[in-house]
């Protein structure tokens, strides 16, 4: 009912930047909150940064004054800027969204995953 698809990784140099972008399509009504987490190999997956849709965020304290997340509405479309990246950074970089979408003449709440997307930062 609902598709995420990421873009934007790569490899980058220590303190470059990358902007991850990640587009909601399908039988959308609303989307809450939208997030992107990441997976660095051997470790568990843990938020990165979320956003709601009145523009609260949220972030880990790894990446405070680093990474900005922003969102536009009318797109369904969650943005992640990083800038001076690390090596600790390199991940498989998942975006999330928690949705409302519609089936007939219902609504239903929904929890959705994009593919992933690798960040790879060498020092």
């Amino acid at each position: 009912q609902v598709q995420l698809v990421e873009s934007g990784g790569g490899l980058v140099e220590a303190g470059g930047s990358l902007r991850l972008s990640c587009a909601a399509s399908g039988s959308i009504f609303s989307i809450r909150t939208m997030g992107w987490y990441r997976q660095a190999p051997g470790k568990q997956r843990e938020l990165v940064a979320s956003i709601t849709s009145g523009g609260s965020t949220n972030y880990a304290d790894s990446v405070k004054g680093r990474f900005t997340i922003s969102r536009d509405n009318a797109k369904n479309t969650v943005y992640l800027q990083m800038n001076s990246l690390r090596p600790e950074d390199t991940a498989v970089y998942y975006c999330n969204a928690d949705v409302l979408y519609y089936r007939g003449s219902y609504y239903y709440p929904g929890d959705y995953w994009g593919q992933g997307t690798q960040v790879t930062v060498s020092s």
